[in-house]
């Protein structure tokens, strides 16, 4: 900004640097999308260990696959999932309720974790209640107006305790916004047009009495999983985050498979999103050890989970784990590999980058006792090709990936993003970029913005670089960054358009390792 003069003397003025730092954003948060016992319906709730997501959504249960795949998660490095709740109500809407002295009360959230709840209602002793309306004047509330509420849920043993509420509409404490703001475990209930059912006076006091009723509905459909993007449910729920990496559907039962609808659905929805969809291998497919491999040759041909259409965005692993059931005394039985796989990434990721292939004797599966199908070299070597990654078990080593194709990277697609790193490489550039360079809009458009654009993006570039995220020795062999006159027409000038290009040289993964041997002869 120029300085305007009006005196004889000295004047500071500050200028901007013009560089602006591209931040990497995050390569590894996980969508966990499925079925478990508590916790809110079709919200993505951020969860960073396993004794979180089992305080917020009920932990390990028999008929929760989805569980199972979130411990997998974290046991093999994952730090952040979003955890999303779907359900489908039955007879009924699932909700556990209780009338208790007038107040209508129901669960949280559907489940048959709310028939474990109970709840008093006591009154202020009145010296405490004088005081509290004498102190909260603007309340406009008599001692009369007062209650305290009291809620415990019998199964995890949480207390919650609310005092000085009222069904009077007084600010704050009118019960149904207080239990709404900060109680875990009940609401009040809504009549039809969905306002609170609130009594005209305050409820009467009584004994602790237990909530009725609760269950966990019927089983999950496809419609259930593909939710709908204008009212965000399903795995459209995730579009409530800020952001997601991975995404993960395990099936609604040990056995059983997701819809091929849904993966398509999943795979289109990651594309829009510039993340990655972690496919699970049908139940099929292994479930004959004696033709599994030629089952599977035969699928992967002819009829994959998921079409090659959005496959670019998306790695299908086979064969399924085995691993101890804690819930079932500790017996083998037979789990999707979903959760490990994501869990895997994010530990490639922190520990080597994201364009480390998340395979390899370093990408050992951890809490599987095994797998349902265990594969010879050569039967591996069917499968690669197909763009199938293969889980092996090797002496010494124990469970590990042994793949690290997208669903396009059957070697006769020749695709671009054929290997996974390369592909998560080219998300994590663009979203970076995407993000990095929203101060670019409504700025002049001509050569001072173009230089600053260079000068910051290729900054950013530079910095993968020096992390070894590109080929070559220097970085005129290993990326670009182009904005000028070329990219950016007098024509795309008038249309306020600016244009820029950015090109890396990926590493691709040593995936074939060939030792020549020479034996030397004297002569």
């Amino acid at each position: 900004m120029a300085v305007q003069t009006s005196y004889p003397g000295v004047y500071v003025n500050e200028v901007q640097s013009g560089v602006r730092t591209v931040a990497g954003v995050s390569t590894s948060v996980t969508g966990i999308v499925g079925r478990f016992l508590r916790g809110p319906v079709n919200e993505p709730v951020s969860c960073f260990s396993f004794g979180e997501f089992s305080r917020r959504f009920g932990g390990l249960a028999l008929n929760t696959p989805a569980a199972y795949a979130v411990d997998d998660f974290y046991a093999n490095g994952g730090s952040e999932a979003l955890v999303v709740r779907l359900f489908k109500a039955g007879a009924d809407d699932g909700l556990a309720r209780l009338v208790l002295g007038g107040l209508k009360l129901v669960a949280a959230s559907p489940g048959n974790w709310g028939g474990k709840l109970q709840a008093q209602v006591t009154y202020p002793n009145e010296a405490a209640a004088k005081a509290y309306v004498y102190l909260h004047p603007e309340l406009g509330l008599a001692v009369d107006d007062l209650f305290d509420l009291a809620v415990v849920d019998q199964g995890t043993k949480a207390r919650e305790q609310f005092r000085n509420l009222t069904v009077k509409d007084a600010g704050s404490r009118r019960v149904d916004r207080v239990l709404k703001a900060e109680s875990n475990l009940v609401r009040v209930d809504l009549k039809g047009d969905l306002t609170p059912d609130l009594p005209g006076a305050r409820p009467a006091e009584g004994a602790i009495t237990d909530f009725q009723g609760g269950n966990d509905g019927v089983p999950l459909a496809p419609a259930e999983y593909k939710g709908d993007k204008v009212t965000r449910t399903g795995i459209y729920a995730l579009l409530k985050a800020d952001i997601f990496n991975l995404l993960v559907i395990p099936p609604d039962t040990r056995d059983g498979d997701i819809d091929p609808t849904v993966w398509e659905e999943a795979a289109r929805f990651c594309s829009e999103r510039r993340a990655f969809l972690i496919v699970d291998p049908p139940a099929k497919w292994d479930a004959n050890p004696d033709n599994a491999i030629q089952v599977t040759v035969d699928a992967a041909s002819n009829t994959p989970p998921l079409s090659l259409t959005n496959g670019g965005n998306a790695g299908l692993f086979f064969p399924r784990l085995q691993r101890r059931d804690p819930l079932r005394g500790g017996q083998i039985d037979y789990f999707v590999p979903c959760g490990a796989i994501a869990g895997i990434m994010a530990r490639t990721d922190a520990n080597r980058g994201v364009w480390k292939a998340p395979a390899g004797i370093e990408a050992t599966i951890s809490g599987a006792d095994g797998l349902t199908f265990k594969m010879t070299d050569d039967e591996n070597g069917k499968l690669n090709p197909l763009g199938v990654n293969c889980l092996r078990s090797f002496p010494n080593v124990g469970r590990v990936v042994w793949g690290a194709r997208t669903m396009r990277g059957s070697d006769q697609l020749a695709d671009d993003y054929k290997y996974i790193p390369v592909r998560r490489l080219a998300l994590f550039i663009e979203e970076s970029l995407f993000r990095g360079t929203k101060w670019v809009v409504f700025s002049p458009n001509d050569e001072p913005l173009w230089s600053q654009i260079r000068l910051n993006v290729g900054a950013f570039m530079q910095r993968l670089f020096r992390q070894g995220a590109f080929q070559g020795a220097s970085p005129r062999q290993a990326y670009f960054v182009k904005c000028d006159r070329e990219t950016t027409t007098q024509d795309d000038v008038n249309r306020g358009i600016v244009n820029i290009a950015v090109g890396f040289a990926p590493l691709l993964p040593a995936e074939f390792v060939v030792i020549n041997i020479q034996q030397i002869r004297e002569a």
